[in-house]
């Protein structure tokens, strides 16, 4: 077949041009990393140059699983910013916490790839997950990217979806272990603010007069619930749950914090105080029926409300009194968000992670009360407005140090709750807490034994 010159000279001018693109697009500044640092696949397959710089996840789809949480759905009412900003669909589904975690424990160890993207509780969650292989380990994918300013989030959030060294999921709420008060009692007997646990211990005792229906000090007695927040205390005393891979939970500094604890229950709780998890708790305070109520900050709404409470105008907020060794609250990462190890997605799941938990969304979900990991955001006048200003304040004070986790670190957290909330509910019913840890000690040894086989 024979060509003409001007045709011999389109056809290498289209393949010149046509090798220029292609060399093009594999050097692709803009392609976003995989985790193994590779160019996404994703973003090399658009036909369109202008709709690939743009858009490069157009038409793809993810599965975003959330708790029914509050910024679960704020996240829902912002969705489609993303999916205008992205080309990217989502399908958002949000279960009650522990459906929640069902869900994802059934459909992780089947292998599912969906979600792509989820809600999960690193204090509960992170260690089985992990440990399972579960989670993708998202290091590169966050630390690539100097416009997402990674070191914006506070450093014990960020420890507290680390595992074994590796980012496993990005921080969303944020709690401190705090002091609730009651601003009129205290003002009326003459007494400051508590800063130590001697001064809380001495005002409790001051102010408990249950014959008219006030008691010194309300918080969780449930078993399980209470691990949590006695862990503020342990820390506060120099102790902590486990050491090295062994259990330390009858060291003289962890039963000191535990009987603190207990004996503010015993001598200045309510009635019923074993049967109380958060809400009962916060329930009593807000009914105005306790001068002190320790517990997370994220909870406050409960305590102000002039619906649920009759003591709304009368809330202080102060940080966690100092023991023996200082004070040394819980700051800790509640819920954060992960990608499935499995996602046939990852580069657009990122993408999602990336901008649900970006400055301008962290504001936007802060703003709605839902209290973020960025201290940025917590700087920004418009990212307290939600809150109390001394609440805000002790909350700024509070991420500046503090301990990143309230519960054992685990792969079988609500065992380990069992045991050692057991041997602090034998101490508020009067038993002998050093022959109690003790023997919660042996069986908290043998649970972390097993786990290490």
């Amino acid at each position: 077949m024979n060509y003409s010159f001007k045709n011999v000279l389109s056809a290498g001018l289209i393949a010149v041009m046509s090798a220029s693109l292609l060399a093009a697009c594999g050097n692709d500044k803009d392609a976003k990393p995989s985790p193994s640092g590779s160019p996404s696949a994703s973003s090399a397959t658009s036909a369109d140059p202008q709709q690939k710089s743009d858009k490069p996840f157009n038409g793809q789809k993810l599965s975003i699983v959330t708790a029914n949480h509050p910024w679960g759905d704020v996240i829902k009412t912002l969705a489609p910013q993303f999916e205008e900003k992205t080309g990217i669909k989502v399908d958002i589904q949000s279960f009650f916490e522990d459906q929640l975690t069902q869900k994802l424990t059934v459909q992780f160890t089947a292998g599912s790839k969906t979600p792509d993207v989820f809600m999960f509780r690193p204090m509960q969650d992170i260690k089985l997950f992990y440990k399972n292989g579960w989670v993708q380990a998202i290091d590169t994918y966050a630390k690539a990217d100097e416009a997402y300013d990674f070191n914006d989030f506070s450093k014990t959030s960020i420890s507290s979806t680390t595992v074994d060294g590796n980012l496993a999921g990005i921080p969303l709420i944020t709690e401190q272990h705090i002091l609730y008060y009651r601003k009129d009692l205290l003002e009326k007997a003459g007494i400051p603010v508590p800063k130590t646990m001697d001064e809380l211990i001495a005002a409790a005792g001051k102010l408990h007069d249950p014959k008219n229906e006030v008691y010194g000090f309300v918080s969780r007695g449930q078993a399980s619930p209470l691990v949590g927040q006695i862990s503020s205390f342990i820390y506060s005393e120099g102790g902590e749950f486990m050491k090295d891979g062994n259990s330390i939970i009858n060291a003289p500094e962890a039963v000191k914090g535990m009987s603190i604890y207990a004996n503010l229950l015993k001598d200045y709780a309510p009635p019923g105080v074993l049967n109380m998890s958060w809400p009962q708790a916060i329930g009593v305070f807000a009914e105005g029926k306790a001068a002190f109520f320790a517990d997370a900050n994220s909870i406050y709404k409960n305590a102000i409300d002039p619906e649920k409470s009759k003591v709304a105008d009368k809330v202080g907020y102060a940080q966690f009194p100092a023991g023996s060794a200082g004070s040394n609250p819980f700051n800790i990462t509640s819920w954060g968000i992960a990608m499935n190890s499995q996602s046939g997605n990852k580069d657009a799941a990122w993408e999602f992670m990336k901008w649900a938990t970006s400055k301008e969304i962290v504001l936007e979900t802060q703003k709605k009360g839902n209290p973020g990991p960025r201290l940025s955001v917590w700087a920004n006048p418009e990212g307290i407005t939600a809150y109390p200003p001394e609440l805000a304040q002790v909350t700024m004070e509070t991420q500046k140090g503090g301990v990143d986790h309230s519960l054992p670190q685990v792969s079988n957290v609500s065992e380990a709750r069992d045991i050692i909330g057991g041997i602090v509910q034998k101490a508020i019913l009067g038993e002998d807490i050093q022959k109690a840890a003790d023997q919660g000690h042996k069986e908290f040894q043998a649970l972390i034994d097993n786990e290490k086989k």
